[in-house]
């Protein structure tokens, strides 16, 4: 009897909800369509604007009508934005407010640093790119490709600062687990997707870089002497 009740309860606060969404007018078709217009706007702003993570387009789209087209929005927001010191940035598949890079030192006075820096190594950037190309892929691959042991302190790192994360298990003798980059890469790097990264694929079509070449050991002359410099990351202690 409690339980049917807690049900039913449970069944008044979604039909609440879905109530409360039908009562929202995101058409305002009774609005001249200028007006209607900066009201889309200011809506998209304000909601960007109080979200901690990039807002999707589909979080977007329950706030204004069918005829919006949000690109436009964006694009409309943005220019409004100009010399302001900051932005509307398309990252991590959404859109967030960011401060202009010019900035970062005046922010960096005024509040001080995060507790955790993000302050990577040479061998950690490239290792984390290898990743964000080649992805999903394994310690041993990444390895091979480097010539010289990729240290679970190093992957560690990576994972401690949230920017890759354990992928599929890889259908290798052993089935060792896979390394993959997370939605924070593409926030801390500013990519919207992984296709923003430098185009790979063309160099591929080229013939002048693929994964299996990378894993044969065919990288550019005096990369090994830069990996030795910062041996003291990379390496196994």
């Amino acid at each position: 009897m409690a339980e049917a009740d807690r049900k039913r309860r449970g069944q008044g606060r979604s039909d609440d909800h879905r109530s409360g969404d039908r009562l929202f007018d995101r058409d305002l078709d009774h609005l001249p369509a200028e007006v209607r217009w900066r009201e889309w706007m200011n809506r998209v702003e304000a909601t960007i604007f109080a979200a901690s993570e990039p807002v999707t387009r589909d979080t977007l789209e329950r706030i204004v009508g069918k005829r919006c087209n949000i690109d436009l929005i964006i694009d409309d927001i943005r220019e409004e934005l100009r010399g302001r010191p900051y932005d509307l940035v398309a990252v991590a598949g959404g859109w967030k407010h960011l401060t202009r890079p010019a900035y970062a030192d005046a922010i960096r006075t005024a509040v001080g640093a995060s507790e955790r820096t993000l302050d990577l190594s040479q061998s950690e950037v490239l290792v984390l790119l290898t990743i964000a190309y080649f992805q999903p892929i394994t310690r041993a691959e990444l390895s091979s490709f480097f010539g010289k042991e990729i240290s679970r302190d190093l992957i560690g790192n990576l994972r401690g600062f949230g920017l890759i994360a354990s992928g599929p298990r890889s259908p290798t003798p052993g089935a060792p687990y896979t390394y993959v980059t997370t939605k924070a890469f593409l926030l801390q790097f500013g990519f919207d997707t992984l296709r923003d990264l430098p185009d790979i694929e063309a160099l591929e079509d080229a013939g002048l870089l693929s994964k299996e070449k990378l894993l044969a050991g065919d990288i550019t002359p005096g990369f090994s002497s830069d990996w030795e410099e910062d041996a003291g990351v990379a390496g196994d202690e």
